[in-house]
């Protein structure tokens, strides 16, 4: 049995592994376990998703603590995402013992600069730079009072983002958010350590399909906005099928997709049907306007889809330029889906794919970089 113990705080329960934040946190667990890493895992539940005994099968210990939401969060000069998960319980778990603990996001980093924890090792894990993230919704969001609460959030974001100097290490998922951390924290160590994720082998299947798929969390403005570029300055005017699916589509955009006989929408696919869905589109058309974290459906859809079509911003220095094809304007798009539209995907392209997704994106590799930066220093 390994002695090599850490504990993990997570924003939420990551399980199930279904929106971007906790696959990563869910396949780091399973990956480190398969390791051998003794791992202690903190969990500030959100209402809505229930205790995960799964967990418990990759943890020493599984400990819940609730989400403080509500007004008290809320009018403070904290982060409301960080404000509301904080514990006095979870600290009192954290003093038991010297093991390193890591932190999963800005959001579980209430404790970050405790001066009880200030001999530990503390690790913190990047997903997003979350100020950039938040006003990039507030300036996508329509509602004045989002727009209000999320001006609000990025300013608190910003001023919170100094107490990251307590961290000894950072792990960011982009090459772009590790150039932005080390240059705010130029005595830091900050590493590139792509996010974790459920695929272990390119599964694209080679040949045409008869439609183009946007897909995501489509209730998330920066989603939304998103599908309203691609129906409106990309597909509007075209012959070409396109297929938007995803979570939780508002009114807007299916009155939107009801003008245009071309388009359609699927809400709240199952987690079959969508790697289905992937898997026999054409080409996947991914395009964001927030230069901000890695794109978990990006690595999904190379892992699963045929032709990937991406705007520079969603790429946000991963690496993956030469397994995506690049358009920014809405011209540059409508040329590229016309140019698509004639190709064969073939097993060249899926052998390039492999090559290169296993070399920086494979989960055994990633798991011990991170564990020999953690425990071999």
């Amino acid at each position: 049995m390994s002695d090599k113990h850490l504990h993990i705080i997570s924003f939420d329960v990551p399980y199930p592994p279904n929106y971007g934040g906790v696959i990563d946190v869910f396949y780091k667990i399973k990956e480190l376990y398969q390791k051998g890493i003794r791992l202690h895992l903190h969990i500030i539940e959100y209402p809505g998703r229930d205790k995960a005994p799964e967990l418990e099968q990759y943890c020493e210990t599984v400990n819940y603590y609730p989400r403080l939401t509500g007004v008290k969060s809320a009018f403070n000069l904290q982060p409301y995402i960080v404000q509301s998960r904080r514990s006095p319980q979870m600290l009192k778990n954290l003093l038991k013992d010297d093991y390193p603990i890591l932190f999963e996001g800005l959001h579980s980093c209430f404790y970050i600069d405790h001066p009880q924890l200030s001999k530990r090792l503390l690790i913190y894990r990047e997903s997003n730079i979350e100020h950039h993230y938040y006003y990039n919704l507030f300036k996508a969001e329509s509602h004045w009072g989002k727009k209000a609460y999320f001006l609000m959030e990025s300013f608190k974001l910003l001023l919170f983002q100094k107490k990251l100097k307590h961290a000894d290490i950072m792990m960011v998922v982009s090459k772009g958010d590790r150039d932005y951390l080390q240059k705010v924290f130029p005595n830091k160590q900050v590493y590139f350590i792509p996010s974790f994720h459920a695929n272990t082998s390119v599964q694209s299947v080679t040949g045409n399909g008869n439609y183009f798929l946007y897909h995501g969390n489509i209730e998330v403005p920066e989603n939304e906005a998103a599908a309203k570029f691609l129906i409106r300055k990309v597909f509007a005017d075209t012959n070409y099928k396109l297929t938007i699916a995803g979570m939780n589509p508002p009114r807007s955009i299916y009155q939107l997709v009801a003008k245009y006989k071309n388009l359609k929408i699927i809400a709240n696919p199952k987690e079959a049907e969508m790697t289905r869905l992937i898997k026999d589109a054409h080409a996947n058309i991914l395009v964001t306007f927030q230069a901000s974290g890695l794109k978990l459906k990006l690595l999904n859809t190379l892992y699963n889809g045929r032709f990937c079509i991406v705007n520079s911003t969603m790429l946000n220095g991963t690496d993956l330029e030469d397994l995506c094809i690049i358009g920014n304007k809405a011209s540059d798009l409508r040329r590229i889906i016309d140019e698509t539209a004639v190709k064969e995907f073939t097993s060249d392209i899926i052998k390039k794919r492999s090559e290169i997704l296993q070399v920086n994106f494979s989960n055994a590799v990633n798991a011990d970089k991170m564990i020999n930066i953690i425990f071999n220093r």
